[in-house]
């Protein structure tokens, strides 16, 4: 068995901006009481000729990079999305011809919101065990395509981008690579967040999300800093789901974290689902607010009610 870490991660954003004055002009909402109720003061909106895998190609184009890596040295594509349009081709082989990457084992995983670390999760235990020696694992979310804009309650939420990992085999500790992963989730409440109907979009109980985020979610945080052999006070840093910095300060703050950096990207980015904790974490990486080897909680949560989390060490 091979242990496995981290060794780069990037990002994408498209250019345009929408902020919250904005979209005042197109429903009845303000600045004030978006900002006041989610956080969020503007988000990035693709074009409708940037699809999911354009999005999720150039973030992993700068891990790669990063990574000092081409797209010979990847053996595995691991996307998670739940805005693909298209069933097949799916979007991680999409994402390897737009690369270049010859032949790698290309799976999609749709767990919405907790998708990346559900994705980071399995490429992990593919490497642990012998399946794959270097993996790109991206999350990538086009939500602006499935979100009625004409409903204040979700179009405030929404933004697009992506974000990704390299996976690549280390030493069998996973004190200096990724943690174990816990996961799990809560069928009976899965239609709580929803992407569906023809065409698809995007709808959820907002209550019922931040009661189940708040109050149940801070000890399974916890547990998977525990199966990691840490305590949360050893954390440098947080990067929960970017869904409403209404729930992530207090679900923060009852993890225990209180000597980490929080990850608060939701504020200039919007919700991105699958995307929020690749570009959050790599965000962090890019302006230095965390460095090598710093111990990071990566913890998703949201739509199916699924959730995913573990320690990771900083890139």
């Amino acid at each position: 068995m091979h242990g496995s870490r981290i060794t780069a991660v990037g990002h994408y954003q498209p250019a345009t901006i929408l902020t919250n004055e904005e979209l005042a002009g197109m429903v009845d909402t303000s600045d004030e009481w978006i900002r006041s109720r989610v956080g969020i003061r503007s988000r990035r909106i693709a074009g409708p000729d940037e699809p999911v895998d354009e999005l999720a190609g150039h973030a992993a184009a700068k891990a790669l990079a990063a990574a000092g890596l081409t797209p010979a040295d990847v053996d595995m594509i691991v996307v998670a999305t739940s805005t693909a349009i298209d069933r097949s081709p799916n979007t991680a082989a999409r994402v390897a011809a737009r690369l270049g990457v010859p032949g790698p084992a290309a799976l999609d995983v749709n767990v919405v919101c907790a998708g990346f670390t559900h994705a980071l999760a399995t490429a992990d235990h593919a490497v642990r065990a012998g399946a794959s020696s270097r993996a790109l694992v991206i999350g990538a979310d086009k939500m602006s395509e499935v979100t009625d804009w004409t409903d204040r309650t979700t179009c405030v939420l929404v933004g697009d981008g992506a974000g990704a990992a390299v996976v690549e085999a280390s030493a069998p500790d996973t004190r200096a690579g990724i943690g174990p992963v816990l996961w799990g989730s809560v069928p009976r409440m899965g239609n709580a967040v929803r992407i569906e109907g023809t065409p698809p979009r995007f709808a959820q109980e907002g209550q019922s999300v931040y009661r189940w985020a708040t109050t149940r979610l801070p000890a399974i945080a916890r547990q998977a800093c525990e199966r990691s052999g840490l305590e949360p006070a050893d954390l440098a840093a947080v990067v929960l789901h970017q869904a409403n910095l209404r729930i992530i300060e207090p679900l923060a703050a009852k993890i225990g974290a209180v000597n980490a950096v929080v990850a608060r990207d939701v504020v200039e980015s919007g919700n991105t689902s699958a995307a929020s904790i690749p570009l959050a974490l790599s965000k962090l990486v890019e302006r230095g607010e965390i460095t090598t080897g710093d111990p990071v909680l990566l913890f998703g949560f949201g739509g199916n009610l699924s959730y995913a989390g573990q320690v990771v060490r900083c890139p």
